[in-house]
């Protein structure tokens, strides 16, 4: 796991980070929750994008039922999260990626994300997602802080 000096001023969340903040069943339940609330304390901004959004609604919807999928809708819209909008150059860079790196199976998802945190230059996932550490990018944990 990669790490840069420094607490996180930005960071990313991903749709398994998500999940693992909602899900009390989730084995990455409390390690969220703690690295959350150290965002939280040190006023970190927190961002994702409208498509992790909606794979979090399909996870949501898929794992813990309607009301919770709703929920996060809900919840997204009263956030402090930035929500990015992938724009067609993302879109076309983690096309362009995900060709790149044959060997790797990440998602679209997944991509738009790499290519948007590299946009607007953010250091820092919280993810559970081997695929952001795969791709080289910092993934948070209590230690990161």
């Amino acid at each position: 796991m990669r790490r840069s000096p420094g607490h996180p001023r930005q960071a990313f969340i991903d749709s398994a980070g998500f999940l693992a903040l909602v899900n009390r069943r989730d084995t990455c339940h409390e390690a969220a929750k703690q690295i959350w609330q150290k965002l939280t304390d040190q006023c970190s901004a927190t961002f994702t994008t409208n498509f992790v959004i909606a794979e979090c609604h399909a996870l949501f919807l898929a794992r813990l039922g309607h009301g919770a999928a709703v929920a996060f809708l809900r919840q997204m819209e009263q956030s402090t999260t930035t929500i990015v909008r992938v724009r067609e150059a993302d879109e076309d860079q983690a096309r362009q990626l995900i060709y790149r790196y044959h060997d790797k199976d990440f998602s679209f998802t997944d991509a738009t994300s790499f290519v948007v945190m590299e946009r607007l230059r953010i250091t820092y996932a919280l993810t559970f997602d081997e695929h952001y550490t795969q791709y080289g990018l910092a993934v948070l944990d209590i230690d990161s802080f």
